[in-house]
């Protein structure tokens, strides 16, 4: 398995406050993270929709990171500042292609 993904949609009115929450490190004098990588993304087709995308070496570690209490806290901060429900995605990632190496031209 090349590795772990979640992805977390939600609509807000409130993405500005939603960003500010997650400027600081929430592993700042704790433990080390769990995730390879954070991105952010709008949804350009649904305003107001946006998706939040983590990058973990395994489903494991995204546990281990699921089970921080700093994480519990920060989701029920993000809840609050949503207009409706998250919505988790949990994948398995089959295969990925990065791009480098190969060979376009």
């Amino acid at each position: 398995m090349a590795g772990f993904v979640q992805i977390i949609e939600f609509q807000t009115s409130r993405i500005e406050e939603i960003e500010q929450l997650g400027r600081p490190s929430r592993t700042e004098g704790g433990t080390p993270a769990t995730f390879r990588r954070i991105v952010a993304t709008a949804d350009r087709d649904r305003p107001g929709t946006y998706f939040t995308i983590v990058d973990f070496d395994s489903y494991e570690s995204a546990m281990e990171n699921s089970n921080r209490p700093e994480t519990s806290e920060f989701a029920a901060k993000m809840a609050a500042l949503c207009d409706g429900p998250l919505i988790f995605r949990n994948l398995d990632v089959l295969w990925e292609d990065t791009g480098e190496g190969s060979d376009n031209g």
